[in-house]
């Protein structure tokens, strides 16, 4: 089995429910984790290494799998959510400390009622007095330039222009804000502290009104009388309100992932009350409680985590007496507004002891690849004296872009790791990478030969039978040269690997199908020259869905992925949304799984095919064709005038097309493709995912079995109807599949 095929994507399911600041953390599906280890042959009850600890879920469910975790984490903000997730408070829980919190006093207020009144109101139809849900900032501004309302009294509801009552608010808070700030900075660095300085850079990123809040909360929070589970729990609240309330969140766009401190040219200002009564919800879990400790207290039972509350380098020099069975981590990436913000947040919420080790991170504003890939490739190094032969290293890399694959793939077999195998399914999942520790140490080379490279992407895409994205194959290349070991450390070291990509790319022998003349990265990429007689990788796929539907009836979702990830690995793994379009094609689901359709059914396909076949037949001869049935390995009813092919009809009852349009015929005759109106959704997803074939299908004509019933039916019918008539009902997918 060759690198790009010697493991299986495993499918897993991503949560329905977002986790607490979700859109700076990876985005992981459950399950991939519990079955890699499974299929490792891990034992319950074995340490497990997380070296990164990037992901507090992904943590969670190794340890609720039956592991003892060792996970190095350094973010003191990480830290704390590995603790809630470990003992999850449920909504009871946080509503009555947040009750608590709320009738606290604030002079001669509830809490509560002086944190809304910062967000007070007229209502524009009624004049109500009400807090507003939330404001709208323009980058620079003075004020905001609407408010968003929802009227208890009138029900009005919507964005409306904010008024000089709401200035008049802000420029209260706007003069006493050095004051705030001052108390803002001082629990995260004390005056004279050289981090100070990029402490305010990061409160920049907070309004006025928002560290008033913030910090009168917090003080409230240290003084009050409660419990401290529920102090805790008010912590949480408190951390998402953190996230909620700066101005990284762009309006109107949705779940924006900032990896930068940028404030967008329009943004949200959210009602800080409203965001802790919100947090209620984010927070609140059901799950089972796990075990945590704190190095050097090692886990004594199955299903817990210990946390080395520090780097990875400091932790691999203890792992000498810790019998660690495999390495399992989601990769990070670097996210300078995430880091600034946790340093920033952990000294508010703790004070400044807790956030000393971190807050150099202050310090650094921009993260670049290749920074990344020198810091990845410490962490390896670092590993790999410690680690035993025989214990595997699997990761999850993710959000994919190929520096970030680069920087990974290189940090790891330039430290003494061997690729065993990379599956990648789209973009829009982790690439799960499997490493070993070699037996020795040795020099690998630099030099990349673009013969060799070239040789290497040529068989991939022949074998695939379809264009590729950059991403995957940009993949294909760098587990070609981690195969061959040339990917060895040297300055500069992504610039010198992307060289002879870029190279390979650029001589002719790939087609590139769209893109941009400034990245590599847009469109697809494909043979120069087509290959006839491949199959395309959407033909086989449909083919296997639909026999693993003919003989496993009332397969569930996930054994389907399963089994087509199996029979097409690694690189060749299909798209979700391909296996989606062909079941929803072919199948329906059930309660008790997906099946095929009633007319699907071979018995009923084959007499259907058998009655096109006369139709045509019937057809041609009535328009005073000869009718003829061509005697290559693509059979067809051809139609014929004076001895001449005119058209040439391939009935299917699927479409698996790609080796047939491919062929070249006549210029003079007309090829047509016939198919059951079930399939034309299918068919038009496929030629619009494969340039590639659309650019032969162009030549095609494409008719559906209800199309030449009907016109059967026509008894006035004559040879110009039928040329005006063949393309009057055209192929398009399902309104629901072109939205995925």
């Amino acid at each position: 089995m060759d690198i790009f095929s010697a493991h299986a994507f495993i499918p897993g399911n991503y949560p329905a429910k977002p986790e607490p600041l979700g859109r700076f953390l990876p985005v992981i599906p459950t399950g991939v984790v519990q079955k890699y280890l499974a299929e490792a042959n891990i034992p319950e009850g074995a340490y497990i290494l997380d070296p990164f600890g990037a992901s507090t879920r992904f943590i969670m469910e190794m340890a609720r799998s039956g592991y003892r975790v060792l996970a190095a984490i350094n973010n003191p903000i990480t830290r704390f959510m590995m603790e809630i997730e470990s003992d999850p408070p449920t909504q009871a829980d946080l509503q009555s400390a947040l009750s608590e919190l709320a009738s606290s006093r604030k002079g001669e207020e509830r809490l509560e009622t002086h944190l809304q009144s910062l967000y007070l109101t007229n209502c524009p139809h009624c004049q109500s007095s009400i807090p507003a849900q939330a404001f709208t900032w323009e980058r620079n501004a003075a004020f905001p330039s609407t408010r968003i309302l929802h009227c208890t009294e009138c029900g009005i509801e919507g964005e409306f222009e904010t008024t000089p009552e709401d200035h008049k608010i802000i420029s209260r808070l706007t003069n006493t804000k050095s004051l705030h700030e001052a108390r803002a900075l001082e629990r995260v660095a004390a005056i004279g502290d050289p981090d100070r300085k990029f402490a305010q850079e990061a409160l920049e990123y907070y309004l006025p009104r928002a560290i008033y809040g913030l910090i009168t909360i917090i003080n409230k929070l240290d003084g009050l009388s409660i419990t401290p589970r529920q102090h805790r729990d008010l912590t949480a609240l408190l951390l998402t309100v953190c996230d909620e309330t700066n101005t990284l969140w762009a309006y109107p766009t949705e779940r924006p992932r900032p990896r930068q401190l940028v404030i967008p040219p329009r943004f949200r200002e959210i009602n800080i009350w409203l965001a802790l009564e919100k947090s209620v919800e984010t927070w609140a879990s059901s799950e089972k409680d796990s075990t945590i400790s704190i190095w050097p207290t090692l886990p004594t039972d199955h299903s817990s985590i210990c946390i080395f509350e520090g780097t990875q380098r400091e932790l691999v020099n203890h792992l000498e007496s810790i019998p660690v069975q495999a390495v399992v981590s989601v990769l990070p990436r670097p996210n300078q507004a995430f880091w600034s913000l946790s340093a920033l947040w952990a000294g508010w919420l703790w004070g400044r002891e807790a956030v000393a080790p971190f807050k150099g991170v202050l310090r650094r504003q921009r993260y670049d690849w290749n920074w990344h890939a020198t810091a990845m490739y410490a962490a390896f190094k670092n590993l790999y004296p410690h680690l035993s032969i025989i214990a595997p290293v699997f990761t999850l890399l993710p959000e994919p872009e190929p520096s970030f694959l680069s920087a990974a793939l290189l940090a790891a077999s330039s430290s003494g790791f061997n690729l065993q195998a990379i599956a990648l399914r789209s973009t829009d999942d982790p690439v799960q990478i499997h490493w070993q520790k070699r037996a020795f140490l040795h020099k690998e080379t630099t030099q990349i030969e673009a013969s060799s490279l070239q040789q290497a992407l040529k068989k991939y895409l022949e074998k695939r039978g379809e264009p590729v994205s950059y991403l995957t194959l940009h993949a294909a290349c760098l587990a070609h040269m981690a195969e061959i070991h040339c990917l060895n450390w040297q300055g500069d070291a992504l610039v010198k690997l992307h060289a002879p990509i870029q190279e390979v790319l650029n001589n002719g022998q790939f087609n590139r199908y769209g893109g941009s003349l400034h990245s590599l990265e847009i469109g697809l990429w494909g043979l120069g020259t087509h290959s006839f007689g491949i199959s395309p990788l959407a033909d086989e796929v449909e083919i296997e869905v639909v026999q693993i539907l003919t003989h496993n009836p009332g397969a569930s979702q996930e054994e389907i992925e399963v089994s087509i990830n199996q029979k097409y690995p690694g690189l060749y793994t299909p798209q979700l949304n391909l296996v989606s379009n062909v079941l929803t094609s072919y199948a329906i689901q059930t309660d008790n799984g997906w099946v095929l359709r009633p007319e699907d059914s071979a018995k009923l396909r084959k007499k259907d095919l058998k009655n096109m076949t006369s139709l045509l037949e019937t057809l041609g001869k009535r328009l005073g064709y000869q009718v003829a049935h061509s005697e290559n390995n693509y059979q067809a009813i051809l139609w014929l005038d004076n001895g001449s092919v005119i058209y040439s009809y391939h009935i299917k009852a699927s479409a698996v097309i790609g080796k047939l349009i491919t062929q070249g015929a006549a210029s003079k005759v007309v090829c047509c493709l016939v198919i059951p109106g079930g399939r034309a959704g299918l068919l038009s997803y496929k030629l619009d995912r494969n340039p590639a074939l659309k650019s032969f299908a162009q030549k095609w004509q494409i008719l559906k079995y209800r199309q030449i019933r009907s016109l059967a039916e026509d008894k006035t019918l004559t040879r110009q109807d039928w040329i005006d008539k063949m393309g009057s009902d055209p192929i398009t997918q399902p309104e629901q599949m072109r939205l995925l």
